[in-house]
């Protein structure tokens, strides 16, 4: 039961997604710069949801001796168009997310990973089109590639689609424009340091107090 109700949490999630997408509107916190991954997968998804137009059309005239077969048929084709295009919405309306204290790691409604700024070892620009599984390793790949990787000091805790847990300390995920990203991850962080090292400074350099007049 647990596993059908994640499904269909999935799938209503999915034609949330789809009516965010129709409207122009994306899921993204107040203050949070928003960072697409989806620019490459459009094509790839919309001709697939093509594919299967065609294949509902095909069906249809085959089947058209056959009235509640072609029924039954056309209603699954519809449905799986709607799903197709609402995980290219997903992707959309779902980007990752970044402010001054986390990353939201994203990928459409599979993926919601919050990664504290104050955990990140350090951050580059790594293009990867191969990815071996490997403990404390999340790739978030899409279209088979990642371009950041980012190097925690703590683990974070990552939950499966059907909810089991893994603890990461490596996350590799893909960002249109990963240069910008990795640009403004840096600079958070040393703005971070900086006020950091200026409160310590501070709390050393305070002056004493002064003594109690004598009585």
């Amino acid at each position: 039961m647990t596993a059908v109700r994640t499904l269909v949490r999935h799938e209503l999630r999915l034609l949330v997604c789809l009516v965010l997408w129709v409207a122009r509107r994306r899921h993204v916190t107040d203050g949070g710069l928003a960072f697409g991954y989806a620019r490459g997968q459009g094509p790839v998804m919309f001709g697939f949801a093509f594919v299967c137009v065609v294949e509902s059309v095909t069906m249809s005239v085959l089947l058209r001796d056959f009235p509640t077969v072609h029924r039954v048929w056309l209603a699954l084709d519809v449905y799986t168009v709607v799903i197709t295009i609402g995980l290219h919405a997903a992707s959309v309306v779902r980007p990752h997310v970044l402010d001054s204290g986390f990353l939201r790691v994203r990928r459409g409604v599979h993926v919601d990973l919050r990664i504290p700024l104050e955990k990140v070892v350090s951050v580059r620009r790594e293009l990867r089109t191969t990815h071996e599984r490997a403990e404390g390793e999340l790739d978030v790949a899409v279209g088979s590639q990642t371009s950041v990787t980012l190097q925690l000091g703590e683990s974070v805790p990552h939950f499966t689609f059907l909810g089991r847990r893994r603890d990461v300390h490596l996350v590799r995920f893909h960002a249109d424009d990963a240069d910008h990203l990795v640009r403004e991850i840096r600079e958070i962080r040393e703005i971070r340091e900086i006020r950091e090292i200026t409160a310590v400074t501070s709390a050393r350099t305070a002056p004493s107090p002064l003594p109690d007049r004598p009585a």
